[in-house]
């Protein structure tokens, strides 16, 4: 006969072994956050005779003045010599973050640029249930904390010659190949003006590129209609907690886990030189909240692009 004695013991080794096995998990997310990787994808985007090119796709820094390591790292992405630089947003997580940005992109910055803004550029970031991130999107926009000093980011990038693509086109020419961009403001505060940028890409431009933090499905339907070869952005984290075998189980936005991060087409089960087709970048970014810095099977990342011509 089992005693109550017995059964406290083992209540009591099952209470402990899940408490181990969560202290283990919880260490290995917290590694992970911190575990920053470098990518490298290539894209088959210029036309023949056009020498490849490296875009380094940065997203999602979260920068706080504290984050020494991070700051570090993203200098050395100076020594890879890109030769454009996509910003796809949140790179401010504190009000004093600004000229941390500034400092941690270093000579980055005085290579061709082109950003968008994200939601934790303008706000301030709050205390939530990091539970709800893996919820269904309830509509909730965190609008009324503190304004963060976006202003003074967008001046600092464009002081230094990077194009502001907020709700707007623009155009580069880097290296002989000339780039046409379209960009929206954050499509997850529904900042984004699709009106102000729709019409037919740039028939002239060697490549077509649309820019944005959020990848909702409409910005994504709109650039590929309009001829974009590539829409780039960030925002998902990758889905930030994901299940080894499985994957994202949420992006944040209306697309869907399976494009969460990495290089892809849309529609999804489109094929290069379908009309009204482009290729999809998203990046997994670089941060997490600074009140929840953690994730699992999900790293840290920067992509570097290589863009290629046909064989």
């Amino acid at each position: 006969m089992v005693s109550s004695a017995d059964v406290r013991r083992a209540v009591g080794a099952v209470l402990g072994a899940g408490t181990l096995a969560g202290l283990g998990l919880t260490t290995y997310a917290v590694c992970e956050a911190r575990a920053y990787t470098l990518r490298r994808v290539s894209v088959p985007l210029l036309p023949r005779g056009h020498r490849a090119l490296r875009v380094l796709h940065l997203s999602d820094l979260h920068l706080t003045p504290g984050q020494t390591r991070k700051q570090e790292w993203l200098r050395g992405l100076a020594t890879l010599r890109p030769d454009l630089v996509i910003d796809t947003g949140d790179n401010l997580a504190h009000r004093d973050s600004v000229p941390v940005v500034r400092d941690a992109l270093g000579p980055l910055l005085d290579v061709p640029g082109v950003f968008v803004m994200g939601s934790n550029d303008y706000f301030e970031p709050t205390l939530r249930n990091p539970v709800r991130y893996l919820l269904p999107d309830d509509g909730t926009r965190h609008t009324t904390a503190p304004q963060l000093p976006w202003r003074d980011l967008r001046d600092e990038f464009t002081g230094r010659g990077w194009l502001d693509l907020t709700n707007t086109t623009g155009a580069l020419e880097v290296l002989g190949t000339r780039f046409a961009f379209a960009g929206v403001d954050d499509p997850h505060l529904e900042y984004d003006r699709l009106d102000e940028v729709a019409g037919p890409a740039d028939p002239d431009a060697d490549v077509r590129l649309g820019v944005a933090h959020a990848p909702y499905l409409r910005v994504l339907d709109q650039f590929a209609g309009d001829g974009y070869d590539a829409v780039i952005a960030g925002h998902t984290h990758g889905g930030q907690v994901c299940v080894p075998g499985i994957g994202a189980l949420t992006t944040n936005c209306d697309l869907e886990p399976a494009r969460a991060r990495g290089l892809h087409r849309h529609p999804a089960d489109s094929l290069p030189g379908d009309p009204g087709s482009a290729w999809l970048h998203v990046s997994a970014g670089l941060g997490t909240s600074p009140y929840a810095r953690i994730r699992v099977a999900c790293r840290p990342e920067a992509t570097l692009l290589t863009l290629t011509a046909p064989d």
